[in-house]
């Protein structure tokens, strides 16, 4: 049974159009220097902006250890919605979700939604688990303060560019 209880979400109005926010999340040159909270950095990043098409990084820890993450987009909507899933490898190929990535083996579908408002931009991130153990680990990771700092960062970075 699917439901919302195992949804994590995260939104804030910011000062920035929805075109420079798409462009942080869909160019890999533009996703590494914020989509990880610091200490942690983004060191590979491979995007194929398609339905089916491949998102994958690999984070760095502050200790050095790498954790690779893969998975695909399920829907593009220039400067509006962007969703992928860790569930599936690119082409919808099901995936074995490895335990050396970060989120160790609990799959979840990310929702990013852009909207135009008079400050700038309606910036909401909403993260759906397949259940409650799932979720619950992800927000044990620091979901909502993870995410934050890393929307910060990414406002910082578009000031620089």
């Amino acid at each position: 049974m699917m439901t919302s209880d195992y949804d994590l979400s995260f939104q804030r109005v910011v000062p920035v159009e929805p075109g420079d926010i798409w462009r942080c999340w869909t160019q890999p040159e533009h996703l590494m220097p914020w989509f990880c909270p610091l200490p942690w950095q983004t060191v590979e990043c491979e995007i194929d902006l398609r339905a089916g098409g491949v998102f994958r990084t690999v984070m760095l820890s502050p200790e050095g250890q790498r954790f690779p993450n893969l998975g695909t987009y399920l829907e593009i909507i220039p400067n509006r919605r962007l969703v992928w899933t860790n569930a599936l490898e690119p082409g919808f190929r099901p995936s074995a979700l490895l335990s050396e990535t970060p989120c160790e083996g609990f799959a979840f579908t990310v929702i990013i939604e852009l909207e135009p408002v008079d400050a700038g931009t309606k910036y909401s991130a909403r993260v759906l688990h397949a259940d409650e153990a799932g979720m619950k680990r992800h927000a044990a990771m620091g979901f909502e303060q993870g995410w934050g700092k890393a929307l910060d960062q990414m406002l910082a970075y578009i000031r620089t560019v």
